[in-house]
């Protein structure tokens, strides 16, 4: 069986229900939606959701910086006025 990876969770038929009345009761906290008690998905609020989003963003942009750093070592210099 696969892991459940939050602390609240409930079934496709209980969101289809009444799915602002489970997003209030979870007080902020991911809900795994289940499908015959497995986890389909994950139900978080869109705060969490654009956090998440931005954190992978600069994730990405420090691995362009790290990636420039390695680069500027073939750098050749010039000056100004070589342009």
């Amino acid at each position: 069986m696969e892991s459940v990876l939050a602390g609240c969770s409930a079934s496709i038929s209980e969101l289809k229900k009444n799915p602002s009345a489970l997003i209030e009761q979870s007080d902020g906290e991911p809900i795994a939606i289940l499908n015959h008690n497995r986890p389909t998905a994950y139900l978080i609020p869109a705060e969490t959701y654009e956090a998440i989003l931005e954190k992978i963003e600069d994730y990405q942009l420090g691995l362009i910086v790290t990636e420039r750093q390695n680069e500027k070592i073939s750098a050749v210099e010039i000056s100004i006025d070589e342009l």
